[in-house]
């Protein structure tokens, strides 16, 4: 995530995100993200929040490893999550969990667009 997108938070206060509140990041390839939040939470865990949008027919972005955790909840759409050499199908609703060290993508197999909630948890997260 680019910080310099990013209003710092105090992440020991509670918030509403208003998304349509949010700059989009429009990619050559017509997806849209929005850098939500990313910070250190009082914990200590350090995090980074983002919305994806990929229309349908989108060519994915390539597989890539993350050094650190991540979830992602589909909200719309449906996805191909491939990862360990394993592709698995998801749609609306569902909550992929990413481990550190993973090699992974996603692709969208819906007719429509498809929008997921990407949060990345620890390690290299905000470096």
């Amino acid at each position: 995530m680019d910080q310099a997108t990013i209003e710092p938070i105090d992440l020991s206060r509670s918030h509403v995100f208003r998304l349509a509140d949010i700059s989009v990041h429009k990619n050559p390839n017509g997806s849209e993200s929005w850098n939500v939040v990313q910070g250190r939470l009082p914990t200590g865990e350090q995090i980074a929040l983002h919305v994806s949008m990929q229309p349908a027919g989108t060519v994915p972005n390539p597989a890539h490893r993350i050094e650190h955790s991540e979830i992602i909840c589909l909200r719309e759409g449906a996805l191909d999550f491939q990862h360990d050499s394993v592709a698995e199908r998801a749609t609306a609703g569902d909550v992929f969990f990413v481990s550190k060290g993973t090699m992974h993508g996603v692709r969208n197999v819906a007719t429509g667009p498809t929008m997921y909630f990407v949060l990345a948890i620890g390690g290299d997260v905000n470096q």
